[in-house]
């Protein structure tokens, strides 16, 4: 009788699972974040500029808390709508400080001081971009096309760098946001200058996108520097507020015309500003210094070489109160902090000599003994944040659960906001302290919102490859997983330079559509191979002149595994990518044309020569001094190995990957006589978004559902 009444709940049990499990749709799967298919989040998220305050936004108000939990103020729409007209919704706060909150409306920034209810209003005018805030005087840098004002609180807009010549661009992003360049303009520390950059594309070939949108469709030219060819020219003004004038430095001719001044750097007396420069060839970089006063070239701080590229992405960090600064460089095969002084360019010692990577500086103490940085730690899938004794080198890793932290250090370095997540957290944002261990205070814990779709989590696997190296994978199961049948796999990949797709975060770092296949019986597999980011210089450059070589090896290594697997069915087997990844894909279909039966490969690259000058020229070097390397790697010159059905897709107004790569392709298979499939998005650049995105998924797993079987 027990037996039979302990079955009986069970069966009860199941059925009720079984009645409440949610069905996961592709459109919920695309629209995920919409439909709150992502855990839960505190938006808007930051510290403010001045002060150990920190705000977040929720349905109902922007909270401003204290790191002890206090809350200081809410700001709702009511307490806004009553300073400022036709306020809607909540704004999206763009700078916080302890006196205000700052947001973009219509055509002007709104300096909302929500100590007193007062608002001031900076306007810009329509068409502007590329906004930059100078917190302190309330001035806003923009740019209206390739020229760079200033709006004032006072109404004036005033010229910075305005030229007639669209070959001169002014206060945007140069050498195609490469070395991590994000931005155009950099206030100084007291808000008295504005430096910026200018790039002249005179030499720089226009390429011929279509906007098929009019009557008759219109040329859209755009400056593309293609490899070996013409490339922009770098320039760095600097506009002094109070004289009203601009400044240029006087840049270092030893790196040629067409080089690379990056990573801007301010001193804190602003009398300096500092550069890190690059050869065209990108394997020597010096770090040079220049007069703010007359823009004059006055020493070179200390250089770095490497045979195959130098890829300063940071800029330097200064330690408060110091003439002294930290630098990241990757010069002993990984990327470690280095303390030097400004003055003389001498290096003081290398604080960190880790063997793994240091991602960025997040801060100092208010006294100048510690600085603050990002690291993977030993496991390269995961991020911690790291307090570090600047006088000894000797460091603490502030969190501790394994795991992704990602995090903002506090204006006076005592305490961290961390936004943690791993395979088995959704999200926990809390408040650290910078110097106790206890005393955390818990802002939010995400609850699992795919816990009613019943989805099983992703299984993560180490296995060896090229040269013996670990390879990270990813491994996605259907909830209904039978390990005695055999399901197709499809393999996600990018496989490229700065991307890592296997990480201990959320859902293993994979996409919910991924989900959504593995629900209609596949298994999905993802392997982060040689080239891929945060493994240390070796890791990535064994790639340096022959692109998706060392990297197919890996991805076949991963298809080794999965044929080991008795559950899946190796006759059965796709592959897909997009960018980098759709080269991944294409060079898979055609050196291991057996071993795929599909592939989709979205807006690839099929021959290197065709790519930008900034990331290609890094990688690949030119044509004219590698072209066996270009002949091997060019997917036109193996598309006659391809055996399995192959859909490419891109986008016809693609400004990155630009469409001859895959119109190019189509026409020499024409040419062999190979039959492949193609499919445009003539709106779309190099992403496709919004409701199109659901048009491009499902036609991208249709194709690999009806074919890979």
């Amino acid at each position: 009788m027990k037996n039979f009444l302990r079955y009986l709940l069970v069966f009860s049990l199941m059925a009720a699972y079984a009645q409440e499990k949610k069905t996961l749709t592709l459109e919920d799967a695309v629209f995920g974040w919409q439909k709150g298919l992502y855990p839960e989040d505190l938006l808007n998220l930051q510290w403010a500029e001045d002060a150990p305050l920190f705000l977040y936004r929720t349905d109902s108000a922007l909270v401003i808390r204290r790191p002890s939990g206090d809350t200081l103020r809410l700001i709702t729409k009511n307490d806004l709508s009553r300073a400022v007209e036709n306020i809607k919704r909540l704004p999206w706060v763009e700078k916080f400080t302890s006196e205000y909150i700052a947001f973009r409306k219509d055509t002007a920034y709104i300096f909302f001081d929500y100590n007193q209810n007062k608002i001031q209003k900076v306007s810009f005018p329509r068409g502007a971009r590329n906004f930059d805030i100078e917190s302190r005087s309330r001035y806003v840098a923009y740019t209206l096309e390739n020229n760079l004002y200033v709006a004032m609180p006072d109404g004036k807009q005033i010229p910075v760098a305005v030229s007639e010549d669209k070959n001169i661009v002014s206060g945007q992003a140069i050498a195609r946001s490469e070395f991590g360049i994000t931005k155009g303009t950099f206030w100084s520390p007291s808000g008295r200058y504005l430096a910026f950059y200018q790039k002249d594309e005179s030499d720089v070939d226009e390429y011929p996108l279509v906007d098929i949108t009019q009557t008759p469709a219109k040329h859209v030219p755009i400056k593309y520097p293609m490899n070996g060819r013409g490339s922009e020219e770098p320039g760095v003004g600097v506009f002094d507020t109070r004289t009203g004038k601009t400044v240029y430095l006087k840049l270092f001719d030893k790196a040629g015309k067409y080089h690379y001044a990056t990573n801007l750097t301010w001193d804190p007396r602003e009398t300096y500003i500092y550069l890190a420069e690059l050869n065209r060839d990108q394997n020597h970089m010096w770090f040079n210094k220049y007069a703010v006063e007359d823009g004059a070239f006055l020493q070179t701080l200390f250089e770095e070489t490497n045979e195959k590229w130098v890829e300063p992405e940071h800029p330097g960090y200064f330690v408060p109160g110091k003439t002294e600064f930290v630098w990241m460089s990757e010069r002993d095969g990984f990327m470690n902090l280095y303390l030097y002084d400004a003055d003389s360019g001498k290096l003081l010692r290398q604080l960190t000599a880790n063997r793994w990577v240091m991602k960025d500086v997040k801060g100092f103490t208010s006294d100048g003994k510690y600085v603050l940085a990002a690291g993977t730690g030993p496991d390269p899938r995961e991020t911690h944040l790291f307090r570090i004794k600047i006088s000894t080198g000797y460091q603490t890793a502030l969190t501790q659960r394994p795991g992704t932290h990602s995090v903002q250090v506090s204006p006076d370095g005592k305490y961290f906001l961390d936004n943690f997540s791993s395979v088995d957290v959704p999200r926990i944002v809390s408040v650290g302290s910078v110097f106790r261990k206890k005393g955390r205070l818990t802002l939010l814990e995400a609850a699992d919102p795919l816990a009613p779709y019943g989805l099983r989590k992703p299984e993560m696997v180490s296995l060896k490859g090229e040269f013996t190296d670990i390879l990270y994978g990813r491994l996605i199961k259907p909830s209904h997983f039978d390990p005695a049948k055999k399901y197709p796999v499809l393999i996600y990949v990018y496989g490229g330079p700065h991307v890592q797709l296997v990480t201990n975060s959320w859902m293993g770092g994979a996409s919910l559509w991924m989900y959504w296949l593995a629900e209609q019986g596949y298994i999905i597999f993802t392997l982060d191979n040689h080239g891929s980011m945060n493994r240390g210089f070796e890791f990535e450059s064994v790639i340096y002149r022959r692109l998706g070589e060392i990297e197919a090896k890996d991805q076949m290594y991963g298809v080794a595994y999965l044929r080991m697997l008795p559950y899946t069915d190796p006759l059965r087997m796709a592959v897909h990518g997009w960018s980098y990844g759709g080269y991944m894909t294409l060079t898979l279909m055609t050196e291991y044309p057996e071993a795929f039966t599909t592939g989709v490969a979205g807006g690839p690259v099929t021959d290197w020569k065709w790519y930008e000058v900034m990331y290609g020229e890094r990688y690949m070097d030119t044509y004219k001094d590698n072209p066996e390397g270009f002949k091997k790697t060019s997917i036109l010159n193996k598309i006659q190995n391809l055996e399995g059905k192959l859909l490419t897709i891109h986008g016809y107004m693609d400004d990155v990957v630009v469409p001859q790569h895959n119109i190019a392709l189509h026409d020499e298979a024409i040419r062999k006589g190979i039959q492949m499939d193609f499919y445009l998005y003539p709106r779309d650049k190099h992403g496709v978004r919004g409701k199109r995105r659901l048009h491009l998924m499902r036609k991208m797993l249709q194709y690999i559902m009806e074919n890979n079987r």
